[in-house]
């Protein structure tokens, strides 16, 4: 009796520590594995933001869908533009100022940059899924101006994790909250994050 006792004892005490262990254990996985994911998404979404910029520089407006961001990237060119003489230069030191145009293929400052087009709509750790992107124009304090925004809810990359009950181990979790660069409705390429 007394070692049927002891053995029950054994594995209350067992059954006790493991769930001591998994209560410790889940919140620092969950914090491991969403700033690893989190980064990862950010960084994507930098070179997205990069990208755009550049793809601006060439057209002077956002890139509505991922292939025509990729193939102006690819097969446009920039203007570099080199002015030659003194504009602030007065009397017989004044000369006129000479502009001289080159043109730089895109694909030359993407592989500088070291951005990598392939895959760039892929967000990370989503099994394939697709950033949503939007490029239009509106009215921003009586101007019109171009706009993007590049987004995600974050449920597409948690994956295991993309579960309200986690928001009990950090108050600002909100896994169906959108992570995103940019905005519809001013101009800017800021990140939320």
């Amino acid at each position: 009796m007394r070692l049927v006792i002891n053995l029950v004892l054994v594995l209350i005490t067992a059954g006790l520590t493991w769930l001591l262990v998994s209560s410790i254990s889940e919140p620092i996985e969950f914090k491991r594995e969403y700033d690893k994911r989190e980064d990862a998404v950010i960084a994507k979404l930098t070179d997205i933001r990069t990208a755009q910029e550049h793809y601006r520089g060439i057209t002077g407006k956002f890139a509505p869908t991922f292939d025509t961001l990729k193939q102006v990237l690819t097969e446009g060119r920039f203007a570099v533009i080199k002015a030659y003489g003194d504009r602030d230069a007065i009397g017989a030191e004044a000369q006129e100022i000479k502009f001289d145009t080159t043109w730089v293929p895109a694909r030359d400052s993407i592989k500088v940059l070291g951005l990598e087009l392939n895959n760039i709509e892929e967000v990370p750790f989503s099994e394939g899924a697709l950033f949503k992107m939007q490029a239009d124009t509106t009215t921003y304090q009586s101007t019109l101006v171009q706009v993007c925004e590049v987004s995600t809810p974050r449920k597409t990359y948690m994956g295991e994790f993309a579960d309200p009950k986690f928001q009990m181990y950090d108050k600002n979790y909100d896994p169906f909250s959108t992570i995103k660069i940019g905005d519809m409705y001013k101009p800017s390429l800021a990140g939320n994050w």
